[in-house]
């Protein structure tokens, strides 16, 4: 396939369907995938946990990272939530907490109201669909392609999605940025030009670490361990739907 027009119909109807595959998964099945994803991401990136992350409000079913986030922030991450500044911009991504100000964002997805701008170190970005050399199909928007690009020097990109949703190949294209690696309930991959290949958590570690370091990364010290939240009890008080039970967790 390689006219553009078929390609972008392509994809199109592949987001789609494999949207509507996990949006179909059972609340009981969606937690269970998560909390593997949530701890694979504990222990093959533990470094993260004094870097500043972004991440993304889960929506239509996707991975949930504020899990993640939570036990990062506790080691003295820091973490904030995209924004959308204009059509054909690069996001940019402000600083949150449970219990942030919010607002209603593209798409009615919540994002910060108005806190502190701040450049990740490191992304934790949904896919749609990813294929075996590490690249994603998105919403169509470019968003994240964009920020990643634009980014000097780059975040770590780490991919986030269900084994379900893995195909061959999404025909990508100049545009398309790839991930660095790929996380599912399955495992944790490093991109390699001949296919995806698969880490313990060790490697991972190793691996990011190497990445970060050759990118001058975290860009700041890192922060003294506040734990503004003693509890996770707290968190569910401060931030309605923060474990996955709100209104959030349905889109």
């Amino acid at each position: 396939m390689k006219n553009w027009d078929d390609i972008k119909a392509w994809r199109g109807r592949q987001r789609e369907a494999l949207i509507a595959r996990r949006e179909a998964l059972s609340g009981e099945e969606r937690a269970r995938l998560n909390e593997r994803i949530t701890a694979r991401l504990e222990h093959g990136f533990f470094m993260l946990s004094q870097a500043a992350v972004g991440l993304c409000w889960p929506y239509r079913g996707e991975f949930d990272g504020r899990f993640v986030a939570r036990h990062w922030r506790e080691q003295g991450a820091i973490t904030a939530l995209p924004e959308v500044a204009g059509k054909a911009q690069p996001l940019r991504f402000r600083k949150w907490w449970p219990g942030a100000p919010m607002r209603s964002g593209v798409y009615g997805i919540p994002v910060p109201d108005a806190t502190e701008i701040l450049v990740p170190d490191a992304v934790l970005v949904p896919m749609n669909a990813f294929d075996e050399r590490g690249y994603r199909i998105g919403y169509g928007g470019g968003y994240f392609d964009r920020t990643l690009a634009a980014l000097q020097p780059p975040p770590l990109a780490i991919g986030v999605s269900f084994e379900m949703l893995r195909v061959k190949t999404i025909y990508p294209q100049r545009h398309d940025v790839p991930m660095d690696f790929v996380v599912t309930e399955a495992a944790i991959y490093r991109r390699n030009p001949g296919g995806l290949v698969r880490l313990d958590p060790g490697q991972a570690a190793e691996r990011a670490r190497q990445l970060l370091t050759e990118r001058g990364l975290p860009r700041a010290a890192p922060r003294p361990v506040a734990r503004e939240y003693a509890s996770p009890a707290c968190y569910a008080h401060e931030s309605p739907g923060y474990f996955g039970d709100g209104e959030d967790a349905k889109k």
